[in-house]
This record gives C-alpha cells, sequence and structure tokens, in this order.
C-alpha cells in the first residue's frame, strides 16, 4: 500500500498521472533490475526494445505503485523494489521477453524482475518460460499451416483422378497402336 501525504503535492500528482497515462496504453509489463549496466548497454537495449515498439523506462517505485493501483491491476509491488525500469509492450509481450533473456547473456548484470502479463503476474522463472513459447505470429503461422494441409491434400487428390484416367486411356491407345 502507497503512503499518502496530508498536502497533496502538484508536481508528483502530475507525474503519476503521466505514469498512470503511459502504463495504461498498454496491458503487458516487464519488470527489471538494472543496476550495472553501462549507459551503452542500456542504450543497445532500448534500441532492441523500440523496433517493438516498447517503451522501456525507469520509474520510482512509489509512483508506479500508486499508478497501478489506481489501474486497477493485480498487486505487483513486490517487483516494485529497488532500481526499478519498466518495459510496457503494447502487444506481443512474448518478443519482449525474449529480447530480455537474450541480452541477459550478453549482459548479466540486467536482472528481470517479473512481469504482468495480460492481468496475472509472473515471477522471473515464469518469465522467462513465457518467452521460451512460440510467439502469436508464429502461432498463427502454425496454425494456418495446420488448416492447409487438409485442403491441399484434397487437391492433390482431387486432380489425381483425372490424370488417371488420362495416363489409362494413353496407355490403351499405346497398346491398340502396338
Amino acid at each position: 500500500m502507497a503512503i499518502i501525504a496530508k498536502k497533496v503535492q502538484v508536481n508528483k500528482t502530475k507525474a503519476i498521472g503521466e505514469l498512470k497515462e503511459s502504463l495504461g496504453a498498454a496491458q503487458d509489463f516487464i519488470f527489471t533490475d538494472y543496476r550495472g549496466l553501462t549507459v551503452e548497454q542500456i542504450t543497445n537495449l532500448r534500441k532492441q526494445l523500440r523496433t517493438k515498439d516498447v517503451e522501456y523506462t525507469v520509474v520510482k517505485n512509489n509512483f508506479a505503485r500508486i499508478a497501478f493501483e489506481q489501474l486497477n491491476t493485480p498487486n505487483v509491488s513486490s517487483y516494485l523494489v529497488g532500481p526499478t525500469a519498466v518495459a510496457i509492450t503494447p502487444r506481443d509481450a512474448n518478443e519482449v521477453a525474449k529480447i530480455f533473456f537474450d541480452f541477459l547473456k550478453e549482459a548479466p548484470a540486467l536482472q528481470v524482475k517479473g512481469a504482468l502479463i495480460g492481468g496475472t503476474v509472473y515471477g522471473a522463472a515464469e518469465t522467462e518460460a513465457f518467452s521460451k513459447l512460440p510467439g502469436r505470429l508464429e502461432l498463427i503461422s502454425m496454425l494456418m499451416s495446420v488448416m492447409n494441409g487438409p485442403v491441399r491434400n484434397l487437391t492433390a487428390a482431387l486432380n489425381d483422378v483425372p490424370s488417371r484416367v488420362v495416363r489409362t486411356i494413353k496407355a490403351i491407345a499405346d497398346k491398340k497402336g502396338a
């Protein structure tokens, strides 16, 4: 639960409102600890995330806690401890998680704390398992491939009947001609 001050400070209220607006534009969030990363590494990570339209921002834990409470999301306060950066993902959280765990191989100082994906809170291990699953587009292509299989087989079977008839007639004509 966030600490509520007796006197409302306009600049803090404004900062929470901006953060809430930014968080409200997405439905999936990945929480990380960025301690130990160089500026160059963080810049490289942000470039990779920008390709997926992801906003990766350092947040004040108390402000983020209040913003998440106001958005009526599940409790993520356990991830809002220590230096925290949040990846705000408008779509394809699976691909974003893959970026983080691939980046972790070259920069082990990065620590994925957990995630809020589809309204469900996941720990670091569950987020890593989620990153190993096929992405949305991969699943759609697999489904389309499976759906095309029977149609392709039917088409081949229907094309085979007339070609067999033609080959049979040609074989009979060759036999009579000889």
